[in-house]
Parts: structure tokens; C-alpha cells; sequence
């Protein structure tokens, strides 16, 4: 199922706070209803959340009647910035953005007419490059899974995710495509279970073997023996290889490394931020308390216990055996062969 489908002249977004009981899309009109979408995590998965602001950019376009060139373009760049300010972490939104923006500026002497199809197609493109990305990624990546394995993964970064087959998920997709005795343990991933809602979901559909765990049970399962590698999503990647993904990342590949696994992270280049040089530098998005404190609406604490609610953590480059990128497999040093492969 398409988390994001362009239907003859409008967005359509599988609403994934809904997901796994209802399968529903949300009909985009305008770039409004993209942004809120991404900020309600309607939309969410970095790769994803690009795409989305990209088609919220194409909305924009085709929503402008008038005939000033001047007027249309501070239109579209409102929608830009309109759709930045959304969520901060994940570098794929500005990545996405950016190119919106750069190709606006290109289509400079064409008609309105011509600008407003252009840009549909660009958002067009930058989504079918997102998907075939994911599945060379996936090729690169099922060669580090051995023929009969256990893989941990971590929130959700699957076809969800992305523009369609996932990244995390993707490699996993490909391994089982290859004839791969794969089974899959996934973290529920506290406090929105985009892990036990999504990843779960995902997988069995596919046909894919799943067990579903709660965080806490990582460790354990590592200790039975149960794992054989961890691979895991990105939101940002430094230029030293630091790795910002959904809370709880930085304690599997501290757990991982303790138990001697194999931590992989899954992530196309429009993950990779080599503008901050650390994960210091890297913006944390902090979410309502109300996530915490209730689990599908129902209240599970205190209702004045005060809450710490990061949406993400950042994973020391040290901890990262290898990153699986769409340009092939990079391994440490990070901070030369990073700048190697961005090239």
C-alpha cells in the first residue's frame, strides 16, 4: 500500500495514526493539509515526510490563479516555509524543500501554466527517485544478512516511511526476495508504537516471519541469541557518521555492541547532513507530554507528572558497523569515506 499517492490533481496520504485498524487516506488540496499532516505524524519517516512537503510544494503551485510571476513565486516560497517549519530534525524535509526551491528558480521564464506542471512532475520524480533508492539499497544491503538470520529492528522504516519499499525494511524486503530464512524482531518503539503499529503491520503483510517485543526486551533477546544484527533507519547523518533516529536507537547500539552484533543503518544520501560535523549540532524534536502519559487515549500516569518527551536520540558514530546507503556500503573511517561517497 502507497503511503503517498498523486491522484490526477490532488495528494493522497495514508493516514498512519489510524494504521494497523484503519486504512485510510487523507485527501490533500493544499499544502495546509500537508504540513498539518506531517506535524500530527499523519505522514512520518524522513524520506516520507520529504516527499510529502514536495507534493505540499506542488500544491501550492497549482493552487495560484493569478498571472504575476512575482506574486506566484512568493506564493510557492510561503508554502516552503510554511512546510519547515513542521518537524526539525529529520534533514530529508530541507533536502526536499531545497531542490523545490532551487527548481522554481529554474522554471524562471516560462509560463504560470508551464511552472505548475513542472513542479508536479519534479515532486513526481523526487518521489520515484525515493523508491528506486530504497531498492538499490535494499540490493546492497541483503548481502550483509546471513542466508538464516535474526534481525532486530527499530521503529518503523519501512514502505511507510519512504517513497515505497523502505530502507530499513527495504534490505530486509530484499533479503526475504532473495530466499533469505529470515525472522524479524520488532520494538514496539514507545511512546507512539510505530513499531508494533507499523512495522508489524508491514511485515506481515509481506509474508515476512515478526515478533513483536516491547523495548525493554532487547537486551534479553540479544542474550538468548536470538539476534544476529540490528539495522535501523536515519533521520540525520553527520558528516562524522553520527546518527540521529526515533528514541530508543542509541540504547540498541550500545546493547548491540555489548553483545557483539552488528549495528547497520539503512539511509538514502538525502539523509546524509554533511553541513554539522557532529551529532551535537543536530536538532531534537521534543513532543506533547500527552504522548507519554496516555497510550491510545487511554491515561497511563499521573496527569500532572511532569515529562521528558525527546522524538529522537543520536547514536555515536562509534557504534555504527556500517551504513547501507543506495550508493553502496560505507564503513568507518565516516568522516573521509562519508565525503568519498557524497561526491
Amino acid at each position: 500500500m502507497d503511503a503517498i499517492r498523486w491522484q490526477e490533481d490532488h495528494l493522497l496520504l495514508l493516514d498512519q495514526t489510524k494504521l494497523p485498524l484503519v486504512e485510510e487516506y487523507i485527501e490533500c488540496w493544499d499544502h495546509y493539509v500537508v504540513a498539518r499532516a506531517i506535524k500530527i505524524l499523519q505522514v512520518r519517516g524522513a524520506p516520507a515526510i520529504g516527499a510529502a512537503a514536495a507534493f505540499g510544494v506542488a500544491l501550492a503551485a497549482l493552487n495560484y490563479q493569478g498571472d504575476s510571476a512575482e506574486e506566484f513565486e512568493r506564493e510557492v516560497n510561503q508554502a516552503i516555509d510554511d512546510l519547515a517549519k513542521t518537524r526539525p530534525t529529520a534533514v530529508n524535509l530541507f533536502w526536499a524543500l531545497t531542490r523545490m526551491k532551487a527548481f522554481l528558480e529554474s522554471t524562471r521564464g516560462s509560463s504560470i501554466e508551464d511552472r505548475q506542471q513542472a513542479i508536479l512532475a519534479e515532486a513526481q520524480a523526487l518521489l520515484a527517485e525515493d523508491k528506486a533508492m530504497n531498492e538499490q539499497m535494499g540490493a546492497y544491503g541483503q548481502t550483509l544478512i546471513p542466508e538464516s538470520a535474526g534481525v532486530l529492528t527499530h521503529c518503523n522504516a519501512g514502505a511507510l516511511a519512504t517513497g515505497g519499499f523502505g530502507t530499513a525494511l527495504g534490505v530486509i524486503r530484499a533479503a526475504h526476495q532473495a530466499g533469505k530464512e529470515i525472522s524479524v524482531f520488532a520494538d514496539e518503539t514507545r511512546p507512539l508504537l510505530q513499531g508494533a503499529r507499523l512495522t508489524a503491520w508491514e511485515l506481515m503483510k509481506d509474508g515476512i516471519p515478526v515478533t513483536l517485543i516491547t523495548d525493554s526486551m532487547a537486551a534479553y533477546v540479544m542474550k538468548q541469541k536470538l539476534v544476529d544484527l540490528v539495522i535501523v533507519g536515519a533521520d540525520r547523518i553527520t558528516a562524522n557518521g553520527d546518527v540521529a533516529n526515533k528514541i530508543g536507537t542509541y540504547g540498541l547500539a550500545l546493547l548491540a555492541k555489548a553483545h557483539g552484533i552488528p549495528f547497520y543503518v539503512a539511509a538514502p544520501v538525502s539523509t546524509f547532513d554533511l553541513s554539522l560535523q557532529s551529532g551535537d549540532e543536530i536538532p531534537i524534536e521534543e513532543r506533547d507530554s500527552e504522548e507519554v502519559r496516555t497510550l491510545g487515549g487511554t491515561t497511563t500516569a499521573p496527569l500532572e507528572v511532569p515529562v521528558y518527551n525527546p522524538s529522537f536520540d543520536v547514536t555515536p558514530h562509534q557504534y555504527v558497523t556500517a551504513f547501507i546507503t543506495d550508493r553502496g556500503i560505507i564503513q568507518a573511517p565516516y568522516l573521509e569515506n562519508l565525503q568519498k561517497h557524497m561526491k
